[in-house]
């Protein structure tokens, strides 16, 4: 209502998010927020956010699935040996720690339960590995790779369980 949305942050310290203004949109467009607040519920990335120039509901739900992000300038580096801005990971070449090219990354998701690398094979489907150190023992940003330690069915077909 009054021109506020939700919005969910992807920064350590969720309301931190108000800071990297103004906020670009994949379009171009620039947003600036006023202000933010937690949203109800359990989730603490979860805010309501009210966004400079919006001032109607009509307004706010045409940013529905807008995704916003901060510009590389405003982002301080990352503070520890392995932490990574997610989007240096994408691009990066994954291989077993047997030194087998396994494929690329692609997206670098987090549906709750954690960070995943989304890794596509060059042929099939992507696979989900999770971002760990048991499963990714080496992330070589220099050399443009990570190392990998996956599942052996890692790669394998899902079968259409309908024939």
């Amino acid at each position: 209502m009054r021109g506020e949305v939700r919005l969910k942050s992807y920064t350590a310290e969720p309301a931190a998010i108000a800071s990297y203004a103004p906020l670009l949109a994949e379009d171009g467009r620039a947003f600036t927020l006023e202000s933010v607040r937690p949203a109800g519920g359990s989730s603490p990335d979860m805010l309501i956010a009210r966004v400079k120039g919006i001032a109607t509901r009509e307004a706010a739900e045409a940013l529905n699935r807008v995704r916003l992000h901060a510009p590389r300038d405003r982002l301080s580096p990352p503070e520890a040996e392995d932490e990574f801005l997610a989007a240096d990971l994408i691009g990066l070449a994954a291989e077993s720690t047997a030194g087998a090219q396994l494929g690329t990354i692609v997206a670098v998701p987090n549906y709750g339960g954690g960070d995943l690398l989304e890794i596509a094979p060059p042929r099939g489907p992507s696979a989900l590995l999770p971002f760990t150190k048991a499963f990714v023992p080496t992330v070589d940003l220099a050399g443009g790779r990570v190392v990998v330690d996956p599942p052996a069915d890692l790669f394998d077909s899902v079968r259409d369980e309908r024939a």
